[in-house]
């Protein structure tokens, strides 16, 4: 599986920085609930290798996981930045209005009147909902779209398209410029 992971896979989640001296890692969980990244049995990463969680406990932000065959701390580093993906038969099937974000990564946007806006890139959330990404058909940065249903009011996987409202595009903008400049700088520890 040197070539990623396969079609039919989802990323459930991904490997942080070693916990501790005894091989336990941080685990940045990609699930609707944290503990949910467990429930799925083994997991396998880009590069084929397949991973069981022998045990797991929440933290601030991510889950704090015990690795089967992963015993010390430098182990546990060598698995920093590691995506975990299990089959998608795996996963439960998503109720309505409900998308894995693999199967929006790609599609086609396009706005109520049927003029092609761009593609989907990327999703996130940066803590007041979710968030599309969208490279412009005409070229230029990205812009950051709500998933919401006033924003985006038709997701047709099967057409691979989504539809957005304009005027969500354009608020979104027009929020954008309007925000002042901020720069950021590396505090004392490099972050």
């Amino acid at each position: 599986m040197n070539s990623g992971p396969q079609r039919d896979a989802v990323c459930v989640g991904q490997f942080g920085a070693a916990h501790g001296v005894r091989g336990e890692i941080r685990l940045k969980p990609f699930t609707a609930t944290p503990e949910g990244v467990a429930a799925y049995g083994p997991l396998f990463a880009e590069d084929g290798r397949v991973f069981e969680i022998e045990a797991l406990r929440p933290a601030k932000e991510v889950v704090i996981v015990r690795v089967k065959g992963i015993r010390d701390r430098n182990a546990a580093e060598a698995l920093n930045r590691v995506r975990l993906y299990v089959p998608r038969e795996r996963l439960p099937a998503p109720d309505e209005d409900e998308f894995y974000h693999a199967d929006l990564i790609g599609l086609q946007v396009e706005t109520t009147a049927g003029e092609i806006f761009g593609r989907i890139t990327a999703l996130h959330d940066f803590g007041a909902g979710d968030l599309l990404e969208v490279a412009p058909a005409a070229g230029g940065p990205t812009v950051l779209v709500p998933f919401t249903k006033a924003a985006v009011p038709s997701v047709d996987l099967a057409a691979g398209r989504v539809v957005v409202a304009p005027e969500a595009v354009e608020e979104t903008d027009q929020a954008a410029r309007e925000l002042p400049a901020r720069s950021l700088t590396a505090g004392p520890d490099g972050r």
